[in-house]
């Protein structure tokens, strides 16, 4: 199992946002190529960027802050936020991200997510984002009528490298995970589950690790690291 240390990008600083709203940002860090270089350090393998800024304006908007993170580290960047278009894809691979991440557009326009799996085999991921069991896109301002699962269906022929799956009820809240839904989406598709929001405690990751058979391959940790609740060491440990 993957741990993702996360780096929510937010007008080119590290923040952690409660419940995905924007007014509710939290900075921990100014310089987020010294964050990627700590989570490095730290021995983590992967690492999870989100352009806040990008998933609300339809674009990419913290480019900068991005490609610094690229320049300071080697392990391999997963980005969501803002990218919609095969254009914004071919970019972010090329300049040395290691996935894209789609989530408004998985929802709005599925065949763009089909023919980027095709081109670029196993570095496209859909992110769906769930607020009571149904799709939030253009970074959860909008909640649609479909359910995350339904969503999730549509591309389990697609190549899909993952579905990174978060309960925006959860996320940055640190009430703890919603691991029993995650774990029934992740037991109805073969296409491998992220988990995402509320993860908290040690013992949260201990859950999702016991529930490894279900398809869940990964765990996307945020404001539990920088508040220190997580232990890098003894998460990595016990992944």
């Amino acid at each position: 199992m993957i741990l993702y240390p996360a780096i929510d990008l937010k007008d080119g600083r590290c923040v952690r946002l409660l419940q995905g709203e924007m007014d509710k940002a939290t900075v921990f860090s100014t310089s987020p190529a010294d964050q990627a270089a700590a989570f490095a350090a730290a021995g983590f393998s992967w690492l999870h960027v989100v352009d806040l800024n990008g998933a609300f304006a339809g674009k990419p908007v913290n480019e900068a802050a991005v490609k610094s993170i690229l320049a300071r580290i080697k392990m391999p960047v997963q980005l969501g936020g803002g990218i919609r278009d095969m254009e914004g894809i071919g970019h972010w691979l090329e300049a040395g991200i290691a996935r894209v991440i789609l989530g408004t557009a998985a929802l709005r326009n599925p065949v763009l997510v089909k023919e980027a799996c095709r081109i670029f085999p196993g570095q496209i991921a859909v992110g769906i984002d769930a607020r009571e069991g149904k799709v939030a896109v253009s970074g959860w301002a909008e909640v649609s009528d479909m359910a995350a699962v339904e969503l999730a269906k549509r591309f389990e022929d697609a190549g899909v490298a993952a579905i990174i799956y978060t309960d925006i009820s959860r996320d940055g809240a640190m009430a703890g995970p919603n691991i029993e839904e995650t774990v029934t989406l992740a037991e109805q598709i073969t296409t491998p589950v992220i988990a995402s929001g509320g993860i908290s405690t040690v013992d949260d990751i201990r859950r999702y690790k016991e529930a490894e058979a279900s398809g869940i391959e990964g765990i996307i940790i945020g404001r539990a690291l920088y508040d220190g609740a997580i232990d890098p060491k003894a998460a990595l440990a016990l992944c």
